[in-house]
């Protein structure tokens, strides 16, 4: 059932055993799974079926840290969220992006890889990304020979991508909009998580449309899922009972803030650059998604150098120092002028089938032409890990959104750490290309310039500050001490409120958040199927 806050008709007072906010992936995959267990869900969608410029404008907020994406331009507000622009790529975390690393402050998940195995192939198959296999062995299936690297230097995985464009878009949930037992409510943008008064369990949602509308949803269990800013926001609005905001008694919504910084660390002086990138381009199998090769960071890398976890990527791109081409200026220019409306997302699906074909079809020796005549080299990009750093955080602002409500601010800090590691992962690469006479390797200056600080390099590609991944803020941890949910996502001393998305994750890890995302609700679903039966 499709229900519009907006209309004259609406309800004033929803009830549901599961009420879910946020209509993303998070929020879709979760209400699919437990309308399948024949739970009523309520879910709730803080904009309509498409973009809406009044509702995105709710989104606003302001950098005070680092220097990042407008944060209006960083998230989408309609259902299917910023998924409606997510380009597919998938892999799971590794198993040292769970443990404790003596060596990174704040790490160590309560859970390990191994609890999430089951849920990952679950979301895997979800995605339909074919065979569950991101190792190395793709290269032999592929019938192509990766670089001999030394495996304790440089080891090598693969992405896979999903094929299908806003796989959680109001197009692809005919399931829920028939299913008996789910509502989807429209314009229902969250204003209050109404606590108890003894603050362990949490009474209703009041829920406000733009026009003035109020109504009260009440459930059995609630989940947040809008992503790391939001999530981390609404608990802070929500400060009548706790002064401090509903489940920060120890002040940690909010903290740990981390994206996946990306930067170009090496130029690659070699006698033929072309062929490492048509070498290390995304594949398309006849049985299968695309794929691409990731170079990682292996264990005894990460434990040798005491550094983090983080993944690169060849590109042959032109000289920084000479900007843009004309091309992609025109393309970064539409890119951010454009609203995400149906039809501009139609033009930017065109864009990435274009970028598709040529990575498919152009040869090594177009390569190489191109490379000559354009005068562009090779160049080592960086997807990197984030350190957890609890300074790193989403706050209140002082400015009222068009609710009433409080913007969120982000203020993104990174640390040495951070730095340090892609400027010793660059380092391996370049050992590993001396030794085996590939060429040799320059690190970019900006490494080793004595701060904390990335540059904005526009050059480096479409996502030149990070991959648009917003995760921490609500971490998952075995104590309130140092984190906002416990190992099963739900809010410590809330036995009623949980949260879906990356803002639970404890570290982030290089590999893209979708598909962990999608393991923790197929899990958290487990559990509450669990509790509702228990109950009952």
């Amino acid at each position: 059932m499709l229900i519009d806050l907006n209309n004259a008709s609406a309800p004033e007072r929803l009830e549901s055993d599961v009420c879910v906010v946020g209509g993303g992936a998070a929020g879709v995959a979760l209400a699919r799974s437990l309308s399948r267990r024949g739970h009523d869900v309520c879910l709730l969608e803080a904009g309509g079926m498409d973009f809406e410029q009044a509702t995105q404008d709710l989104c606003l907020g302001d950098n005070v840290g680092m220097e990042y994406y407008e944060l209006e331009h960083s998230r989408l507000r309609f259902f299917g969220g910023t998924t409606n622009i997510w380009g597919g790529r998938s892999i799971p975390l590794d198993r040292i992006d769970f443990e404790k690393r003596d060596w990174v402050p704040h790490s160590g998940w309560p859970i390990t890889l191994e609890d999430l195995q089951p849920y990952y192939r679950i979301a895997h198959d979800s995605l339909e990304l074919g065979e569950y296999d991101y190792s190395a062995e793709m290269w032999e299936k592929l019938k192509l020979t990766p670089i001999k690297f030394d495996p304790e230097e440089i080891a090598h995985l693969f992405w896979r991508f999903d094929l299908k464009k806003e796989r959680f878009n109001n197009t692809q949930v005919d399931d829920l909009l028939s299913a008996g037992n789910v509502r989807i409510v429209l314009h229902a943008n969250v204003v209050r998580i109404q606590a108890g008064e003894n603050a362990k369990d949490i009474r209703h949602l009041v829920t406000r449309t733009l026009g003035g509308h109020e109504a009260i949803v009440q459930a059995k269990h609630f989940v947040l899922a809008c992503g790391a800013i939001e999530n981390a926001r609404l608990l802070l609005l929500s400060d009548d009972t706790e002064k401090a905001g509903v489940g920060n008694s120890t002040d940690q919504v909010g903290r740990y803030f981390m994206e996946h910084p990306h930067g170009r660390i090496a130029h690659i002086k070699t006698q033929d650059p072309a062929w490492f990138w048509a070498h290390y381009r995304k594949r398309y199998p006849r049985n299968g998604p695309p794929v691409a090769p990731a170079l990682v960071a292996p264990e005894h890398l990460q434990q040798s150098k005491k550094i983090l976890n983080s993944a690169a990527t060849f590109k042959i791109q032109r000289d920084p120092e000479l900007g843009l081409g004309i091309g992609k200026k025109v393309y970064m220019n539409l890119k951010h002028d454009l609203n995400a409306t149906k039809g501009n997302r139609r033009v930017w699906h065109v864009y990435r089938r274009v970028m598709d074909w040529l990575q498919k079809h152009v040869s090594v020796t177009v390569a190489r032409a191109t490379a000559k005549t354009r005068k562009m080299d090779l160049y080592l990009m960086t997807r990197a890990e984030q350190a957890p750093n609890p300074d790193s955080r989403v706050r209140l602002s002082g400015e009222l959104d068009a609710l009433g409500c409080r913007r969120g601010d982000l203020d993104w800090r990174l640390c040495e750490l951070d730095k340090r590691t892609v400027l010793e992962f660059a380092h391996a690469v370049g050992r590993e290309f001396e030794r085996l006479g590939l060429g040799t390797l320059e690190t970019m200056p900006w490494m080793e310039d004595g701060t904390v600080e990335w540059p904005v390099d526009p050059t480096v590609g479409n996502h030149p500050i990070g991959g648009y991944h917003h995760m921490g803020t609500t971490r998952m941890s075995d104590s309130p001490s140092n984190g906002v949910v416990d190992r099963n996502c739900t809010v410590h001393g809330y036995a009623n409120l949980h949260i879906a998305g990356s803002s639970v994750f404890t570290t982030g890890g290089w590999a893209n958040p979708t598909l962990t995302i999608l393991a923790l609700c197929h899990r958290l679903a487990d559990h509450l199927d669990q509790l509702l039966r228990k109950d009952s």
